[in-house]
């Protein structure tokens, strides 16, 4: 275990980041953003306009840290492999302006274990059988904190009248598109004026 963390902290600093200098800001609950390279990467982009389309949550495990993340499943994945899959190895990450007490990141570490395991939602529906990215971290906060970060929006809301975003609803819906579907993208979550900037690369 202690020589896979080394591997992957030498894979951190390969990518040009200093990781144990941002290592030490860093708290449980930070929100990371990046550009993924999954294949409906670039339609969430066109559709929500931000350069982000994938998100998670950072906790601290065994001394290293981790992405709480909805992809296939919710899970944990360790920070160098997340940083690996997205464009560039860019991320950002951002936390309240109001930094998280210790007893508030308790509280989301504790309610993690309902969510992990759970499918990801290639349809982006509102209900907890399944869940996406943006939606585990947005339910997370404000279930256990009561803290809303980003907007809920509905389908209709987003720009649609792309092909490449046509073609995906098609794919996904056939005709009958949810259009009143409450929805919260990574883009409306980074953009909130509640979060400040922690680290950039």
């Amino acid at each position: 275990m202690r020589l896979l963390t080394l591997a992957r902290q030498g894979l951190l600093l390969l990518c040009g980041i200093p990781l144990f200098a941002w290592a030490t800001s860093w708290q449980d609950g930070d929100l990371i953003f990046q550009t993924s390279r999954s294949s409906q990467s670039s339609a969430v982009q066109i559709a929500t306009g931000s350069r982000y389309s994938h998100m998670g949550m950072l906790v601290q495990q065994r001394g290293e840290w981790q992405v709480l993340e909805a992809a296939a499943t919710v899970r944990y994945t360790p920070l160098a492999d997340w940083l690996a899959r997205g464009v560039g190895g860019h991320a950002v990450i951002k936390r309240l302006r109001t930094p998280l007490t210790p007893a508030q990141q308790a509280s989301l570490r504790a309610a993690i274990p309902a969510y992990l395991g759970k499918p990801y939602d290639l349809t982006f529906r509102w209900s907890d059988h399944r869940i996406y990215c943006s939606e585990l971290v947005w339910k997370l906060y404000q279930r256990t904190l009561g803290i809303r970060i980003g907007p809920l929006q509905k389908v209709r809301d987003f720009r649609l009248a792309d092909p490449r975003i046509q073609a995906q609803l098609r794919a996904r819906y056939g005709e009958q598109l949810p259009l009143d579907e409450p929805v919260v993208s990574p883009g409306a979550m980074f953009d909130d004026a509640q979060l400040q900037t922690v680290m950039k690369r």
